[in-house]
């Protein structure tokens, strides 16, 4: 092979190689739910929950984030595991994701609730008053066993389903992936983070039984 056949051929592979690891950052989301052995999935795995949404799970997760007006996700997560114990989780996670990727999935996360409170509102749900039965590691693990699958894996759209109902978080997909600070690769990262760091949870919490979604 001749030298300059060599680099040409050289410059296909690395512009291969570049377009494959662009297809494999971008998000695998139909932008529908699908049928999987006779069973509904979301976009992002896990199984679609069509059932009343669990206000009083979803008050008591606003309350932990400092209320409807001002939620944080970060306030949230502190009041149910405490500052040592989030500290490490987002260290960690930054270490496997980045810590600008862990930065959007926060501001992802809030846009989510607030959005969803602005849809429900909209649509004449009113949320119950915040139990006192229902803070701080309660509420985690309730989050958790709520997001679990029969299979016994914790999937975020499942839990999102049972928040807010499943046509409410559809909702708040399409206006992620609509809004131009945030977009489908942050709602693809929202979702294969909540996946990872609710597992993480479970596990912290002694629910070694709850498995990791593939999504994460």
């Amino acid at each position: 092979m001749t030298t300059s056949r060599m680099l040409a051929a050289l410059a296909l592979v690395a512009s291969l190689a570049g377009a494959a690891s662009i297809a494999a950052a971008a998000p695998m989301d139909s932008g529908q739910d699908t049928s999987m052995n006779g069973m509904m999935h979301g976009r992002f795995g896990g199984p679609v929950y069509d059932g009343a949404p669990a206000l009083n799970v979803t008050s008591a997760l606003i309350a932990a984030g400092g209320g409807a007006s001002n939620f944080s996700t970060a306030k949230a997560l502190v009041s149910m595991l405490g500052a040592d114990t989030v500290n490490a989780e987002v260290a960690k996670l930054s270490k496997q994701y980045g810590s600008d990727e862990v930065t959007g999935w926060l501001k992802t996360f809030d846009f989510a609730v607030a959005d969803s409170l602005k849809i429900a509102t909209a649509a004449g749900v009113t949320l119950p008053a915040p139990s006192s039965d229902l803070t701080g590691v309660t509420l985690a693990k309730t989050l958790v066993t709520a997001g679990t699958a029969s299979d016994g894996t914790f999937q975020i759209e499942f839990l999102l389903d049972k928040a807010v109902s499943h046509k409410i978080h559809v909702q708040v997909m399409n206006d992620i992936d609509a809004n131009p600070d945030l977009g489908k690769l942050a709602d693809l990262r929202y979702h294969e983070i909540s996946n990872q760091a609710f597992y993480d949870v479970a596990q912290a919490l002694g629910a070694t039984n709850v498995k990791l979604a593939g999504l994460h």
